[in-house]
């Protein structure tokens, strides 16, 4: 699979995130200060829980931005057979009988992305999958805890 155009879909995705909650944390501030959001008594807090959205929307908006700037760094590094599994890795693991693509990132676990008919989920070295994966290689198989559960799993590629 190519590579730099699954980091570009994933970026393209930051960046439409990004866009959404730029523009809710400034619905949200401009909400929290208009003069309509004046509390008329003690108990009313619609102007507070305004600032607090807002605050939470804009930290969610540095998030999304730290994470976009490192996977523009982020090269396409070619993972060769036997290279343990690190940042930058595609991942095919195989499940019972599902097969299913990770891309390790160094952020935005969570994010899913098509490329040639295939989902790929970003996992980040501190989720639980990206935890177990880490220094694995191609064909091993192992007993990922998921859920809980104990499940057997292979990895069919790295790259």
């Amino acid at each position: 699979m190519n590579k730099r155009a699954i980091i570009k879909k994933i970026t393209e995705k930051l960046v439409a995130e990004l866009e959404v909650y730029f523009r809710a944390a400034q619905f949200s501030r401009a909400e929290a200060t208009h003069e309509q959001s004046k509390a008329e008594s003690k108990y009313d807090t619609r102007g507070l829980e305004a600032s607090y959205l807002a605050r939470g929307q804009s930290k969610q908006a540095a998030e999304l931005e730290a994470a976009i700037a490192e996977f523009e760094k982020l090269g396409a590094r070619k993972f060769a057979d036997g290279d343990a599994i690190a940042v930058g890795a595609l991942v095919e693991l195989e499940h019972g009988d599902e097969s299913s693509f990770y891309f390790l990132g160094p952020r935005a676990g969570g994010t899913e992305v098509l490329h040639d008919k295939k989902e790929i989920l970003v996992i980040t070295p501190q989720s639980p999958l990206g935890e177990q994966l880490l220094g694995k290689k191609s064909g091993d198989e192992l007993q990922l805890k998921l859920g809980g559960r104990n499940q057997p799993a292979k990895i069919v590629s790295v790259e």
